[in-house]
């Protein structure tokens, strides 16, 4: 439906569209130094503006919402499909506050023990 309107019309749309879906999004990429807005984010991969983002990504990145850190994402490949990178990651690991314990906690363990007296 969208072919039989004029060029400028077209890119005036994706260009409008592309600014919605940054001002929505809250999820960032953070590759050293540099920071690029998410468009889309789905269960193996998330969706950058080629315009605004390196021509290809691979490697270990982190992930922010907002001013939280949320994951950190292995990208094995990235390609430019319709002025959008997507890249899709191998892993995708949750970023938690403290570190994973490394023996198994009872539900029912006492709290603290009681010095004897």
């Amino acid at each position: 439906m969208l072919e039989f309107l004029p060029i400028e019309v077209r890119e005036g749309l994706d260009a409008a569209r592309k600014r919605d879906q940054k001002r929505r999004s809250r999820l960032r990429v953070q590759v050293g130094d540099a920071v690029f807005p998410v468009l889309r984010f789905w269960d193996n991969g998330f969706a950058l503006d080629a315009n605004f983002s390196p021509g290809k990504l691979r490697g270990l990145v982190d992930v922010y919402d907002g001013s939280r850190h949320a994951f950190q994402c292995l990208i094995v490949a990235s390609s430019i499909e319709n002025g959008e990178l997507v890249c899709d990651f191998k892993r995708a690991t949750a970023v938690t506050e403290r570190a994973p314990l490394d023996f198994w906690r009872d539900e029912n363990a006492p709290v603290g023990y009681l010095p004897r007296l």
